[in-house]
């Protein structure tokens, strides 16, 4: 591969409203395609949601219950669980928790208490009392 062709090229089309010639999207899927890293390419197509504490709390969350062997699909295979890697989770949100009081909005603070509690009962139930 020459050095030209390495990698990919990616283009912020926000500012121009997204149009774009067939040209050059598909020349873009090729280098995106052509890189060693394909779920690149992928992820280039989909619109992303936006970014919002709420967001990030629900998908902080979201892999602590699959860590506990939740399936969040009924399709999905069962998961092997991992107590201490959930556990971690559940102490980074309750220092997120911690860290953020007082700066959240209400809709936030709900968001984060309301995950942080399932996830504890989900985690004692699951803990083996000794």
């Amino acid at each position: 591969m020459s050095e030209q062709e390495q990698g990919f090229v990616v283009r912020d089309r926000r500012g121009s409203g997204g149009s774009g010639t067939a040209e050059s999207s598909a020349s873009e899927e090729t280098r995106a395609a052509s890189s060693s890293r394909p779920d690149v390419g992928a992820s280039q197509k989909a619109s992303p949601l936006p970014v919002t504490f709420s967001s990030f709390v629900i998908s902080l969350g979201s892999s602590a219950l699959m860590l506990m062997g939740e399936r969040l699909d009924p399709r999905q295979e069962a998961l092997s669980v991992d107590l201490p890697q959930a556990k971690e989770i559940i102490d980074l949100l309750s220092i997120l928790e911690e860290k953020t009081k007082g700066n959240l909005t209400s809709e936030e603070q709900t968001v984060l208490r309301d995950m942080l509690y399932a996830l504890r009962l989900k985690y004692v139930a699951l803990v083996p009392s000794k």
